[in-house]
């Protein structure tokens, strides 16, 4: 064999290699993703990465509103992981600025804004939380404070200019309040404007966020195109549904926080409905699409449902702490055959001083209180396997871990 044959089995044999791990490099990418805009865009960036041997750059932004991240955020962090293990550049932002204005992204009124102290308390737990999903040592993590600060009103002017209002009011949700006659701030229309201008000053190659979050990072993709730059790429994963089938978010108050403690992690997870464990198998746990289709096939249930709370609690806790979570609720719960529907409640220390009546009927467990009474009346009311009767119920005193029966059918 010449020279230039051997020349050219070698070119070829880089090139299939190549191919290869563009190939491989996507397949992990696309795991559970919505949506990405646009593929053709992603696959280019990353052979020409691989090429020239240099990580593509990864944004995603944080407004830190809240002192906790939840299960629903870290379905964009897992994807986050995947990146870095692929060894791309994660660029965090911090949005120490835009947490003031508040993100509008299917807000139908004003989000209050919130004080310096606010965000710097918030702040404070953010990266501890996030190392239990991504290896902080290796992020680079930008405050946007760094650049919004400094605008002028020139400034501002000058990136309001590159949009239109047309573009800002065709955003689904601006839309609806104007429709529904809901205030409009001008703020708010600002907020997408400096998310963009995020993406320009990071030399974003890819942005990354939830589907919520679509008209923000396609304004950013728009920004970067407008002054000449390399548009990002969007990747778009799917708004995991809470507990009580609204989309898991601070601000309805129907989260699960990361840092929660195991046992209360285990629990929450065991109150969610039966319908919502696949979704949650696949935006949550490290199982493989063929494990989760045969657990949600062979298994009951409430052992699905099991299998569920602990990968999710040994995710961010630990092995051993998610089998100790799992026994307690088994030993807790599972006195008796509990159904799959249990409900977990929560209450305040106010609504235990309530009567059990009282309670139930706040709780919206019984539709009336004569409803109440005719069941505390009939039996069918019991607290840990034991009857309540009429008599009995203003002196319960109820507490952590105890098992309600209302009815044939209630278990809370």
């Amino acid at each position: 064999m010449g020279t230039f044959d051997m020349r050219s089995k070698k070119e070829s044999n880089v090139k299939e290699h190549l191919e290869r791990e563009v190939k491989k490099q996507l397949e992990i990418i696309k795991k559970g993703v919505l949506e990405i805009i646009n593929e053709k865009e992603l696959e280019d960036k990353i052979r020409r990465s691989l090429e020239q041997e240099r990580p593509l750059r990864i944004k995603l932004g944080i407004d830190p509103t809240a002192p906790d991240i939840h299960l629903g955020f870290a379905v964009v962090l897992r994807k986050l992981k995947d990146f870095q293990g692929l060894g791309h550049q994660i660029v965090l932002i911090i949005g120490d600025f835009t947490a003031k204005i508040g993100d509008p992204s299917g807000r139908k009124k004003t989000r209050p804004q919130l004080t310096n102290e606010e965000i710097a308390r918030n702040m404070k737990t953010y990266l501890e939380q996030i190392s239990k999903i991504l290896d902080v040592s290796k992020l680079e993590i930008r405050y946007n404070s760094e650049w919004l600060n400094s605008l002028t009103l020139a400034d501002i002017i000058s990136l309001a200019s590159q949009f239109t209002l047309q573009q800002i009011l065709a955003r689904e949700d601006f839309k609806n309040r104007i429709k529904a006659g809901s205030p409009l701030h001008i703020h708010e229309i600002l907020y997408p404007l400096c998310q963009a201008y995020d993406s320009l000053k990071v030399k974003a190659d890819i942005e990354i966020g939830g589907m919520d979050q679509k008209f923000n990072c396609l304004l950013g993709r728009d920004l970067q195109k407008d002054v000449g730059e390399e548009s990002q790429t969007i990747i778009l994963m799917p708004i995991l549904t809470g507990p009580d089938r609204r989309k898991m978010s601070k601000s309805y108050g129907n989260y699960i926080g990361i840092a929660e403690p195991p046992q209360e992690m285990f629990n929450k997870i065991m109150s969610i409905p039966d319908d919502l464990m696949k979704e949650w198998f696949i935006l949550c746990t490290d199982l493989s699409a063929e494990e989760i289709d045969r657990i949600l096939k062979e298994e009951h249930p409430m052992e699905a449902k099991k299998i569920l709370a602990y990968e999710i609690t040994k995710s961010y806790h630990g092995q051993e702490a998610a089998e100790k979570a799992k026994k307690e609720f088994e030993r807790v719960f599972q006195q008796r055959e509990t159904p799959s529907e249990a409900i977990l409640l929560e209450v305040t220390q106010e609504k235990l001083n309530l009567s059990l009546l009282d309670l139930l009927h706040d709780l919206g467990v019984v539709k009336s209180k004569s409803e109440g009474k005719r069941l505390l009346k009939e039996g069918a009311i019991e607290i840990n396997n034991q009857v309540v009767s009429f008599e009995e119920q203003n002196k319960v005193s109820l507490k952590d871990g105890d098992i309600i029966r209302v009815g044939k059918k209630k278990v809370l």
